[in-house]
């Protein structure tokens, strides 16, 4: 039976306040998109996007003690920790049947989720869950943000694979004593955060989605 990894989000965020290595682009030419945030049920849509992809996501999970502390929190724009008042998590597991990660959303249960957080872990090597950090990241700004990506070309990267090969080549050149952090705000009024830290024998890729 596979397990279900809960992966702190805290330790993932905290790292940035060390960074060594920073890329943060901005979607200067914005063009009007209608903002409907993004909601719980979301959950449901990355899911079936990941099936396809023989990526199997479990269906979400509340977490109601203390942990939803540690799993569903993020850093406003003045990096003040901020907290919500409802978590639910999924466990991701790859078509191998490994479980390797989650995706957990936080916020009100009236009022919806204001953050998003993907939490992959990737051993022995850099590289070894690329395919799911591809299909993952790239599903959760889809659906969570838009599907412009191609269009608005943040950063100047066409694709949002082209946007992980570059945080991962900047990675794999560091001393990765620190985490690597690459930002991209503007898009369609979200904040979007790619990590990479490296972890004991792992490596940690996160992607967070901002209100």
């Amino acid at each position: 039976m596979n397990k279900l990894i809960l992966i702190p989000v805290i330790l993932g965020i905290a790292a940035v306040l060390s960074l060594s290595l920073m890329l943060i682009s901005e979607d200067t030419n914005p063009t009007p998109l209608t903002d409907e945030g993004f909601t719980f049920y979301d959950a449901e849509k990355i899911k079936t996007k990941l099936g396809m992809q023989n990526i199997t996501m479990s269906s979400p999970t509340a977490i109601t003690d203390h942990t939803k502390d540690q799993y569903c929190t993020y850093f406003d724009s003045n990096d003040v920790q901020k907290f919500v008042e409802y978590c639910t998590t999924t466990a991701i597991v790859n078509s191998d049947g490994d479980s390797i990660g989650n995706i957990n959303m936080g916020g009100t249960i009236n009022g919806g989720p204001i953050m998003a957080v993907a939490l992959i872990e990737s051993s022995p090597f850099l590289d070894s869950s690329k395919d799911e950090v591809d299909a993952i990241f790239e599903a959760m700004i889809e659906t969570l943000v838009c599907d412009c990506w191609a269009e608005k070309q943040p950063g100047n990267f066409e694709t949002v694979q082209e946007w992980i090969n570059a945080a991962e080549r900047h990675f794999a050149e560091s001393d990765q004593s620190s985490s690597l952090k690459s930002e991209i705000s503007g898009l369609a009024q979200k904040k979007i955060i790619l990590e990479v830290s490296a972890t004991g024998d792992a490596y940690l890729w996160t992607l967070i989605v901002l209100k």
